[in-house]
């Protein structure tokens, strides 16, 4: 197994923990956050997705996006699986991406996010993006702990 075959696993074992995560969380905490200035669980659901697909395109632009004409602005929030069908396209075209590249790619090509603070080489920016992905998961974690709903066991 190489390098990119280990990313590619390791965002689709992040993405299958998430969506446990997502899916049981009912539909009437799905407004539900912990205080005012924070994300609802659904606006944080989104905001993983939204996310993916400008990381998606700051990696094919090898940098930031100066104008980021989100597909996701202005959608009605409704639910969980709503949202998964609305991003497949768009986790598709991603992974499409990720596999394309060559090993040697992965240190390679570096990704300038100076505006951010950061210039980091691809394999980098790709296990951010997950990394990215698992800390908003724990963040409903502890969202569910907070509302007092029961959790799903993501260890399996």
């Amino acid at each position: 197994m190489n390098a990119k075959d280990l990313l590619v696993i390791n965002l689709n074992e992040v993405r299958r923990r998430s969506i446990k995560v997502w899916t049981s969380i009912p539909q009437e905490k799905l407004h539900w956050k912990p205080d005012e200035e924070a994300m609802s669980c659904i606006e944080m659901i989104r905001h993983v997705l939204e996310s993916e697909h400008y990381y998606h395109l700051a990696i094919q632009n090898r940098g930031s996006i100066a104008i980021f004409d989100s597909p996701f602005e202005n959608r009605p929030y409704t639910n969980v699986m709503e949202e998964l069908v609305f991003a497949e396209t768009y986790r598709d075209e991603f992974l499409q991406t990720v596999q394309s590249f060559s090993e040697e790619e992965l240190s390679e090509i570096k990704i300038d996010r100076s505006e951010s603070g950061y210039i980091r080489e691809l394999g980098d920016m790709l296990l951010r993006i997950a990394y990215h992905e698992s800390v908003h998961t724990g963040q409903l974690l502890d969202y569910l702990r907070s509302a007092g709903v029961k959790r799903v066991r993501i260890w399996d």
